[in-house]
């Protein structure tokens, strides 16, 4: 009888293993889902080519407003419509890495409720094993 509780302890404790487990997978699958939904799935390489385009626009605006002054071209603009594109194509891309950083903040707002979370379970499965122990030493007395 006493090695049947045994064994029914035992089965129950890999039983709620098993349910553990199975929910630790259901939470690493939604972190993927989300991590590709605020965009971890744009690769560095297509940052580094849209760096590069804004940069080179910017440089090739400006170059080309210097040259109407320095070399007296006629560029059929008028004047500062170069500058205040380039100040456009700036401004786009302060907005564009603000939005990419408020992702990043709500990812990692995210982890941290979810540690909370997880933590606060661990706290609670905590305070019931040291009640149960409590109770099994009372017992014995």
């Amino acid at each position: 009888m006493i090695q049947n509780k045994g064994t029914n302890m035992t089965g129950s404790k890999v039983k709620e293993l098993q349910e553990e487990l199975e929910q630790f997978r259901k939470e690493k699958d939604r972190i993927k889902n989300i991590i590709g939904a605020i965009g971890a799935k744009t690769s560095p390489r297509q940052d580094k080519i849209l760096n590069i385009s804004f940069i080179t626009a910017i440089i090739v605006l400006f170059v080309l407003d210097t040259m109407r002054y320095v070399l007296k071209i006629n560029i059929p603009l008028p004047p500062l419509f170069l500058v205040e594109i380039s100040l456009l194509l700036v401004s786009i891309k302060i907005i564009w890495m603000i939005r990419k950083q408020m992702k990043v903040e709500h990812f990692q707002f995210w982890i941290l409720n979810s540690i909370e979370y997880r933590i606060n379970d661990v706290s609670k499965k905590l305070n019931k094993i040291e009640d149960e122990i409590k109770k099994c030493c009372e017992h014995k007395k």
